[in-house]
């Protein structure tokens, strides 16, 4: 059986992201179900394996066809960006945030060109990435404006619950005024087309709420009258399977049952808390919206406990496991 070949993005080298890379390719299933290499740099890689005491080899590669592809022993397109000595884990340094934005970039470009089928990306710190020079909010911006793709987003997932939020960083005051019929339109389109990853028919899309109980007939607010409805209305006549407004006490209860394929959440913590609830550290994120695979982490770079071999790998493995799994369906359509 062909393997899909899988980009992992070491991230930033301050951050966990590097022992979270040699930890996660040191489960011999995923050389089972991929072909997983890592781009970052080789001495970096070498301390965190060095640090964390595992016992795994490395094998500098300047081109794929280099790569051995065998389980304890990790390929690494090695950038040799980042010096060691020139860095302290847990501390801002725009030479890690430049070298994490670039190999960002470099995976991404190649899995536009197919040289590989997904790429994974170990988390990349903001601060550092900004006191490089760069302005993004972060990696799927980065890969938006690579792809020179408009309109994009994220979806969570845990398990068989998948949401896609309508916003996701401002203040909730603002997260009410963003949404208007547009909006909410393109986000149901958006989240269909990110359903199609996962190749199953009829599936459903439900849209939360903004306000309690739906609005309660205008009584809690208009947003659900005004610009939601409509919206679901609208993409109802181009096709798609979407159901909604549901009150958000009741949505993830009923997509977690199995009732709906994916939930659109209005706002950042209404999709949140019930992840972090629910899967705490095992949230994958799936970038929709762009023509490539790539799956993340649903944390940071934890800066608090970097260096310390503390740091847990589980959410970078489902991470790999999910972009292995989609990649192998992109190689058998």
């Amino acid at each position: 059986m062909r393997k899909p070949v899988i980009g992992i993005t070491m991230g930033d080298a301050a951050g966990i992201g590097p022992e979270i890379t040699a930890k996660a390719l040191n489960y011999k299933n995923i050389y089972d179900v991929c072909n997983p290499f890592v781009l970052g740099d080789l001495r970096v890689m070498k301390d965190i394996i060095n640090i964390c005491n595992l016992k795994l080899n490395l094998n500098k590669v300047n081109d794929l066809k280099d790569c051995k592809f065998e389980f304890k022993t990790i390929d690494v397109l090695d950038f040799n960006d980042v010096n060691p000595s020139s860095f302290k884990f847990g501390e801002v340094n725009p030479i890690c945030g430049k070298a994490a934005v670039n190999y960002t970039i470099e995976a991404g470009k190649m899995a536009l060109e197919n040289k590989i089928q997904a790429m994974v990306s170990a988390p990349l710190h903001k601060g550092a990435m900004r006191a490089a020079g760069y302005h993004y909010e972060g990696q799927t911006q980065i890969l938006g404006e690579l792809t020179k793709s408009t309109d994009y987003g994220m979806i969570l997932i845990f398990e068989n619950l998948k949401i896609l939020m309508y916003s996701t960083h401002m203040s909730l005051r603002n997260a009410c005024d963003k949404v208007t019929y547009d909006g909410v339109l393109k986000k149901i389109i958006l989240a269909n087309e990110g359903l199609k990853f996962f190749n199953k028919e009829d599936q459903v899309i439900a849209v939360a709420a903004l306000n309690p109980h739906a609005g309660e007939a205008d009584l809690f607010g208009n947003e659900e009258i005004d610009y939601i409805i409509p919206a679901i209305n609208k993409a109802k006549e181009m096709g798609i399977n979407v159901v909604g407004p549901i009150p958000g006490d009741t949505v993830f209860v009923r997509a977690k049952n199995g009732e709906f394929d994916l939930v659109i959440a209005m706002y950042h913590d209404q999709a949140n808390i019930i992840m972090k609830i629910l899967g705490f550290g095992e949230v994958v994120t799936l970038l929709a919206g762009i023509p490539i695979i790539r799956t993340s982490t649903g944390h940071g770079t934890a800066f608090d406990i970097a260096g310390k071999n503390v740091a847990d790998e589980k959410n970078l493995y489902k991470a790999i496991e999910l972009a292995a799994q989609l990649g192998l369906k992109k190689i058998n359509n």
